[in-house]
């Protein structure tokens, strides 16, 4: 039994990992009906943008009081480059069919990848970015797990569910108590009709894309303390994983992002732990967890909890 709780510890905060990327793509999806494929460097920026504040100001230190400035750095650099990328590579072909913004986005993807990568090799006394880089261990987040019974729940565990916590709560009274929300619903459902009504929709599309990339940014952020360290490439399994949550969830459904998120956390950590034989085991994760969506597809093609929130359909 205390195995079972473990692993189902260890699959929600991969899940509230997953969860938190997830729901930027389901925004932006929900106002402009793009699929950002480049969401994962965005996140995977995050956790650069992070170590390079501590890298450039406070190298050594591992004091708590300097993470809040790594998280206003990682959401900084992730929106930043949000907000650039919306205005130079999507709102150009806004209007172009759907496959110009899709090629266009795995472009974004790989161009950024290569920018982190040959940006790090150029900064003095910076580590190389051409293999992974160790994370700072920050006190009071990265020490000695917590012991609840037979259940051990690490500090970045915890960390993880209270971004989560935190960042869905914001976001639903951003969504659901301001004007600027409000307007958001407005235009997934209708922009044409929003336009009318004297909603800037340009706008809302820009504050669509920043909330992902913050989010994301708090993701890469709570990666980096998990796992103990980042690289370049990281997003790009990551950002797949989360996509795959926000499809399982219902893709422009926020609290389905969410969902999504969390049952395939659960369920990925669960399959790797109990499938017996050839076919179980850490290698065999990625498998199973696009099992699992083709399965839940195939009975719900709308996902577990639809379009509710963020549809335009």
């Amino acid at each position: 039994m205390d195995q079972f709780l473990q692993q189902s510890i260890n699959g929600l905060s991969l899940g509230a990992l997953y969860a938190l990327i997830a729901v930027g793509y389901t925004v932006v999806y929900g106002i402009v009906q793009l699929i950002n494929f480049a969401h994962g460097e965005v996140f995977m920026i995050g956790g650069f943008g992070s170590l390079t504040v501590w890298l450039a100001l406070f190298e050594g230190n591992t004091a708590v009081w300097v993470l809040p400035f790594m998280l206003v750095g990682a959401v900084v650099a992730s929106v930043g480059i949000a907000i650039l990328m919306e205005r130079f590579a999507y709102r150009p072909l806004r209007n172009a069919p759907r496959l110009a913004p899709l090629i266009t986005a795995i472009g974004v993807s790989i161009f950024l990848q290569e920018f982190v990568r040959l940006f790090y090799d150029k900064i003095p006394g910076f580590p190389s970015a051409k293999a992974k880089i160790a994370y700072p261990p920050i006190e009071t987040v990265t020490g000695t797990p917590f012991q609840v019974g037979g259940v051990s729940i690490s500090r970045p565990t915890l960390f993880t569910f209270a971004a989560l916590a935190v960042c869905a709560v914001l976001l639903w009274y951003f969504v659901n108590r301001t004007k600027l929300g409000r307007a958001m619903q407005a235009t997934s459902q209708d922009p044409d009709t929003s336009r009318l009504m004297g909603i800037n929709v340009d706008r809302i599309i820009v504050i669509a894309f920043v909330i992902g990339a913050a989010l994301a940014a708090v993701a890469g952020v709570a990666h980096g303390l998990r796992n103990t360290n980042i690289e370049f490439k990281m997003g790009f399994t990551a950002g797949l994983k989360a996509f795959t949550a926000a499809v399982l969830g219902g893709i422009g459904n926020i609290q389905g992002a969410v969902v999504g998120g969390l049952v395939l956390g659960v369920a990925e950590t669960l399959v790797t732990e109990y499938v017996p034989g050839q076919f179980g085991g850490s290698s065999w994760k990625d498998v199973w967890a696009f099992v699992i969506l083709i399965v839940v597809l195939v009975f719900r093609p709308q996902g577990l909890m639809g379009a509710k929130v963020v549809d335009r359909a």
